[in-house]
């Protein structure tokens, strides 16, 4: 019973969220994705490691596949996604903790953009 509630509620919360605000929610999972992915690699929790950076992986490719490449912007963004899709191969590969503190202060920084560009947008 509560389980249903709580499905209707995150639909309702989904369908009134504006368009800044599905990005952002996206960047902050991705963030924290590619963090858990960090953090199981720490700990050897390689199932864990796999997961996370293969949803990462879904991420960005979904970001990439919803581009409008109408806009300039979104020629550049795709480069930096399909750098993105790159480096977290080479992370999955590699396991290599260096790659993620590498690329996470990126994403970060693409984040907190969209973030101020929202915020402006709401002006």
């Amino acid at each position: 019973m509560y389980q249903n509630g709580y499905e209707q509620y995150k639909m309702q919360s989904v369908n009134t969220m504006t368009r800044g605000e599905m990005l952002l929610l996206l960047y902050d999972e991705l963030v924290k994705r590619i963090t858990r992915a960090e953090i199981a690699l720490e700990d050897k929790d390689y199932d864990l490691f796999e997961k996370s950076v293969e949803r990462s992986k879904e991420i960005v490719q979904y970001l990439n596949r919803t581009l409008n490449m109408e806009y300039k912007i979104s020629y550049e963004l795709r480069r930096m996604y399909e750098f993105f899709l790159y480096e977290i191969g080479r992370l999955q590969i590699g396991r290599n903790k260096a790659v993620v503190q590498e690329l996470k202060p990126l994403i970060i920084e693409l984040r907190d953009a969209f973030r101020e560009a929202d915020k402006k947008a709401a002006i």
